[in-house]
């Protein structure tokens, strides 16, 4: 991946614009800190994800959320807020 300083990009956008346009993904940084990345476009966010997938970087999630967190049990001697939540909402109707 190219990686371009603020001040090349300001002299040159246009090329970078191109180079983006044509699927390159160029870094921006700022005094040699990552600032910004100048992306295609069209690039979807699922496109994004698969080339982190590829890259290793990024683990699809599979199973539910509600496999892996269960509710809580109320503290001794109180009412699950489930059940709080549903009088008070009765109570508005």
């Amino acid at each position: 991946m190219e990686s371009i300083g603020i001040r090349e990009l300001r002299q040159h956008a246009s090329q970078y614009v191109a180079m983006a346009k044509r699927g390159q993904r160029v870094a921006v940084t700022d005094r040699g800190r990552l600032v910004a990345y100048l992306v295609p476009a069209e690039e979807s966010a699922s496109g994004i994800l698969d080339r982190l997938a590829a890259a290793g970087e990024y683990t699809p999630p599979s199973g539910s959320l509600a496999d892996v967190l269960q509710p809580a049990d109320p503290p001794r001697g109180k009412r699950p807020l489930s059940e709080v939540l549903r009088e008070m909402r009765e109570d508005e109707r």
